[in-house]
């Protein structure tokens, strides 16, 4: 789920300089698409920039990243440092942006920028984004991040050994760059060989950058791949690219104009950096590429053959900027569509109800869900006037005056994403990044009502928050989530591969427990590793199986059983999201494989079943 940001300025160095009275133009609006993506990057930051027609002998490739607890802040002060240390070295300079664009690492004119959301991995510097694959030719030279997983590093692996190359390591951004590297030289080979009778190999150099098929490159390296991505690069000339995978689930959206081209994960990013209309900004097809050339000029490219759209709906949920129109009223429809089962959970006794959500990014859900308690209020007081023609003026005035009672029950401390952190500390974590809001709700007389955005693992809800809740002595508390039953591991995007750790999951063990049909177990793992040994494991998703005996409310119960602990006294109840329900909200929005188990590729399917050996043998391993 990591943010990418792309910018290309169009004019000469000097044209922004001048119009805009800084040479930092280009970094400041990196730096503005980086801050409004800063929901997806806690671990680390990364920023790179190219600068076109300098001289040889010239730095022209300039990158810095950070693992500090602050990485972008950590970055920019770094580049700014030393844009300071030229200034003050040079103050008749200050003018000369011809001499600064020289001498100043990070005044060019294509930018890169990266924001890791480290979910698998170790925070480490050789993880963070970008990586730069260093050559004498600047046509050779590649710059490239990304946002993106891939579910069969080991057959690339073995594609990259078959083409004599010795990868210095099995994952898959090494894979990536050293894949898109390798072809991006067979480019070059190729204009070359065309060429080369034509011109000397001084002249060839220009040749080659101006001849470079950038769409051809990638479509021959990415066409085997198999996972989600949005990835973005840069050579060495200024050329660049934002490719997509073919079914679109991990997201990216470009504006173009007569000064710049720029691309991002997210549409508010760059209607806030550039200030545009959002109808201006548009989405990189799926199968597809933003591809600029050393000139300037661009295209929306074709790589590969169109695939039906999976983009991902956790996406929406839980990770995209809410300021987005789109998002921000998918989300407050999520929360409205679970009205019918929350008003028949607090038996329609409103009075007694307090509402509230929980973490921020449930704020759109309820407001939904409020929108829609108010509809079904309208809806009441109208029935009662017309079914009621002897209302007394005090009656009425009672029924016209209720208003739904709402708290801010639940505060997070610390803006951090529990289900994401490191196993060693999550429990520890949990228990302190929430605090809750006392005397306002009735002893033994309110239902709580509490809106969460997921339930991914139920270990916030179980460690903390609510034995929060219950500290306030509710007659019951009810936690809404408005996302589905998280019951499949993901390989496209967040790391969430280890089946046990899943609450649904879990809930189905103790249900098949407790109705004597654990051979069930035996039974999956067999087929799941029958299908390995035999490579037709993409085939299908067997661990479906599992959930099949149950339906979607006895899992929803048993959930509500594991997160209570022994000395809770409120009652506990929780309510899902049902796919049907997610899918009207989110219509354009099909990749729901975390709730479905519907992989939209092969590899998916593989990891489910690997996901679930590896449970069943103890095994803590990524399952891809």
């Amino acid at each position: 789920m990591c943010g990418i940001a792309f910018v290309r300025l169009r004019k000469p160095f000097e044209y922004y300089a001048e119009k805009y009275d800084t040479p930092l133009y280009g970094l400041k609006k990196l730096y503005l698409l980086m801050q409004k993506q800063h929901n997806r990057g806690q671990d680390g930051a990364g920023v790179a920039n190219v600068k076109l027609s300098l001289d040889a002998g010239k730095r022209y490739i300039s990158r810095y990243k950070s693992v500090e607890e602050k990485p972008m802040e950590a970055v920019f002060k770094r580049i700014y440092s030393r844009i300071d240390e030229v200034l003050e070295k040079n103050p008749k300079k200050k003018k000369d942006w011809s001499f600064l664009k020289e001498h100043t690492p990070f005044l060019g004119e294509v930018y890169l920028g990266h924001l890791r959301y480290g979910t698998y991995g170790a925070n480490a510097m050789e993880n963070c984004h970008p990586f730069l694959r260093q050559n004498n030719w600047r046509s050779r030279n590649l710059i490239l991040a990304g946002n993106f997983n891939l579910t069969n590093v080991d057959t690339l692996f073995d594609v990259l050994m078959d083409l004599g190359q010795h990868p210095k390591d099995k994952v898959d951004t090494v894979i990536a760059m050293e894949k898109i590297g390798h072809f991006l030289d067979e480019e070059n080979e190729r204009v070359y060989e065309k060429y080369k009778d034509q011109y000397s190999k001084r002249e060839m150099t220009q040749i080659i950058e101006d001849k470079v098929d950038l769409t051809r490159v990638l479509s021959r390296a990415l066409r085997d791949f198999d996972g989600g991505y949005a990835l973005v690069g840069m050579t060495g000339y200024g050329g660049g690219f934002v490719a997509r995978d073919a079914r679109g689930i991990r997201p990216a959206y470009y504006y173009a104009d007569e000064e710049v081209i720029v691309a991002a994960s997210e549409k508010p990013a760059i209607k806030t950096a550039f200030g545009v209309d959002y109808n201006e900004i548009q989405e990189i097809p799926p199968a597809h590429a933003l591809v600029v050339n050393k000139q300037g000029a661009y295209e929306i490219a074709q790589l590969s053959e169109e695939k039906p759209q999976t983009s991902c709906t956790f996406e929406r949920i839980y990770f995209s900027r809410g300021s987005d129109p789109v998002i921000y009223n998918e989300r407050k429809q999520l929360g409205r569509l679970l009205i019918p089962q929350i008003l028949k959970a607090v038996d329609y006794d409103l009075e007694n109800t307090v509402f509230s959500y929980i973490p921020n990014t449930a704020e759109s859900a309820f407001l939904g869900m409020m929108k829609g308690i108010e509809h079904y209020l309208i809806d009441r007081r109208k029935k009662s006037i017309l079914n009621n023609s002897k209302m007394t003026p005090q009656e009425l005035d009672r029924l016209m005056s209720f208003r739904p009672r709402v708290e801010k029950l639940v505060v997070k401390d610390a803006k951090l994403r529990t289900f994401i952190s490191d196993d060693s500390d999550r429990d520890d974590l949990v228990k302190h990044a929430y605090d809750t809001t006392y005397e306002v709700v009735r002893k033994g007389v309110d239902t709580l009502v509490v809106i969460d955005d997921s339930i991914v693992r139920g270990t916030t809800l179980e460690k903390s928050i609510i034995r929060m809740l219950d500290k306030l002595n509710p007659k019951k508390i009810v936690i809404v989530s408005s996302a589905p039953q998280i019951r499949f591991p993901d390989c496209y995007g967040i790391n969430m591969s280890k089946m046990k750790e899943f609450v649904a999951f879990r809930a189905v063990l103790a249900l098949l427990e407790e109705t004597k049909q654990s051979n069930l177990l035996d039974q999956v793992l067999e087929r799941c590793q029958a299908a390995l040994e035999e490579g037709t494991a993409g085939e299908e998703n067997y661990v479906n199986a599992l959930y099949a005996p149950f339906t979607y409310e006895q899992i929803s119960d048993k959930i509500a059983d594991i997160i209570r602990a022994d000395d809770v006294k409120a009652e506990v109840q929780v309510i899902y999201q049902s796919v049907n329900n997610l899918r009207e909200a989110c219509p354009n929005h099909a990749g729901d494989w975390y709730f479905t188990g519907e992989y939209p590729t092969q590899g998916g399917n593989r990891v489910v079943n690997q996901a679930f050996v590896n449970f069943m043998q103890g095994s803590l391993e990524r399952a891809y």
